[in-house]
């Protein structure tokens, strides 16, 4: 019989860090930048942008690569000893100031790989403040703001089945509506990916600034190579303020406003979304209880439209009653039912036996955080994997399956799911 230690110590662990010596961070105030994607410079960037605010940055300062079950905890301890060893001069000091790192969370701990990466400048915007951080160079920061290139469409996107076709997709859902019905779980979350093929240049900035005006209320991220506009907020925390955003049932956007409003209605009354949904706020609030008073849980969802669909959405805020940082309060939630399921664990256990494909960090935790504990995760959705150098990508979509779903529905649902990537990367 194999050695449970031995077992864990194999697979658990996989660190390539590149720290370099101990951080100079300085952070300076600045005017409006404008356009924050617009700085991005050709290349790997990071950027967390929503309704024109929030942080972009470019070259790398510090990364990690980490997998395993230990992933969160080895990222926290890393972050703060590096954090810890930095000389810092910050004289806007507000959340996201100072010394800031993005990270981007695979789904499941094995064999998937995350990412976190501090950029070299970063240029950030909140409520109506701006600023720039610079990490090892001794000039003014504000120097390093330069004129860059404007990305290129891509041209001629060829999309073809990714790791499941279509028809075994919808398959496997109905699998998963019958183990359902037979009460071997309440909710699981099934996701499918589709590969595209650009011919030329593939420019990852193209597709954030398509994303970032199509849906201006989502996240865009970019973080390793994913990219994407979630609207789910895993969590925020901001002094001893948390917040966490739970999207859970959908209908797809008819592009009419008296049409949506009745799908809207439609949907505030549908058993189904409605039990989806109690699901997913139902576990968030468990985990956040561990950590938080005076919680916050609505009664009941209200509709949050987007361009091309309509989810039940709550907002559940809460007051910490520690210092726990706010990586550990994605760690602490993480996977909620919205992206696995009900129960957790077998819910997991459904989708690697059909789904078919490792998820990557497609439904982990993506954002950014601070030297002082503040930051914002959101849900890795609406997204894709891009190798711009290959002019490859991977987009992805899922769906919550619950009792009454019906696999074609949630095959056109996934679909609705894979619009923004596929409008982002199209001909223009």
């Amino acid at each position: 019989m194999p050695d449970p230690v031995i077992e864990l110590m194999k697979s658990a662990i996989i660190a390539r860090e590149q720290p370099g010596a101990p951080l100079k961070v300085r952070t300076r105030s600045l005017d409006n930048p404008g356009n924050l994607l617009a700085l991005l410079p050709s290349g790997d960037a990071v950027s967390w942008v929503r309704n024109g605010e929030g942080m972009v940055g470019w070259g790398v300062a510090a990364s990690l690569e980490i997998s395993g079950p230990e992933r969160f905890s080895r990222a926290q301890r890393w972050w703060a000893k590096l954090c810890a060893q930095a000389s810092v001069d910050d004289t806007v000091a507000m959340p996201g100031t100072g010394p800031v790192a993005f990270a981007s969370f695979a789904f499941d701990p094995e064999p998937g790989i995350s990412v976190i990466t501090v950029p070299r400048v970063l240029i950030g915007r909140r409520n109506g403040q701006s600023w720039i951080t610079v990490i090892g160079s001794e000039g003014d920061p504000r120097n390093e703001l330069r004129v860059v290139s404007v990305p290129n469409a891509p041209k001629n996107v060829q999309w073809t089945d990714g790791s499941q076709t279509a028809a075994s997709w919808e398959a496997a859902v109905q699998e998963a509506i019958t183990r359902i019905n037979h009460n071997e779980l309440d909710k699981v979350v099934l996701a499918r990916d589709i590969f595209g093929k650009v011919d030329g240049e593939l420019d990852s900035r193209s597709v954030l600034s398509s994303l970032a005006q199509a849906y201006p209320t989502c996240w865009t991220f970019s973080v390793g190579g994913l990219v994407g506009a979630t609207p789910e907020l895993l969590v925020r925390r901001t002094g001893d303020l948390v917040t966490s955003r739970v999207l859970a049932g959908t209908v797809r956007s008819q592009g009419n406003d008296s049409a949506d409003a009745d799908m809207a209605q439609v949907l505030l009354n549908s058993e189904k979304d409605l039990a989806e949904h109690a699901y997913a706020v139902r576990s968030v609030a468990l985990a956040l209880a561990a950590h938080c008073t005076d919680l916050d849980v609505p009664a009941q969802p209200h509709v949050l439209p987007l361009a091309n669909v309509q989810h039940l959405a709550t907002d559940v805020t809460g007051r910490l009653a520690d210092d726990v940082p706010v990586l550990a309060l994605a760690a602490l939630l993480h996977p909620t039912a919205a992206v696995c399921g009900t129960p957790t664990e077998r819910a997991r256990a459904t989708i690697r036996e059909l789904e078919g494909m490792d998820r990557g960090r497609y439904a982990g935790p993506v954002g950014w955080l601070d030297a002082h504990g503040d930051g914002e995760f959101g849900i890795a959705l609406r997204c894709a994997e891009i190798d711009q150098e290959a002019g490859t990508i991977r987009a992805f979509a899922g769906c919550g399956i619950v009792a009454g779903s019906n696999s074609e529905q949630e095959l056109a649902e996934s679909n609705a799911k894979l619009v923004p990537i596929r409008d982002a990367l199209a001909n223009r």
